[in-house]
């Protein structure tokens, strides 16, 4: 499959997507349609938000800590090494 067969894929499935939305949040038949959407909505963006505020910790606690720098060495200019 080529990336422009996976772009249109992508295109025409997110149009879809948002037409699927719309018609559930503004035209569905019942109110709790609407109101089960919003719900599912809301869970799955603050569950995303958590998870990935979850792997940035397990991140933090799994990486050792970096090696402590110590002083480079200063490059001599020129002019003192001729000195």
């Amino acid at each position: 499959m080529s990336d422009k067969s996976i772009g249109a894929v992508l295109l025409i499935g997110s149009i879809i997507g948002i037409l699927i939305y719309a018609w559930l949040m503004f035209f569905a038949p019942s109110p709790e349609v609407t109101l089960w959407t919003i719900r599912i909505t809301l869970f799955a963006g603050v569950g995303a938000i958590l998870i990935i505020l979850g792997w940035i910790g397990y991140t933090l606690i799994s990486t050792p800590p970096p090696e402590p720098i110590t002083e480079l060495e200063q490059p001599k200019l020129e002019t003192e090494e001729k000195k």
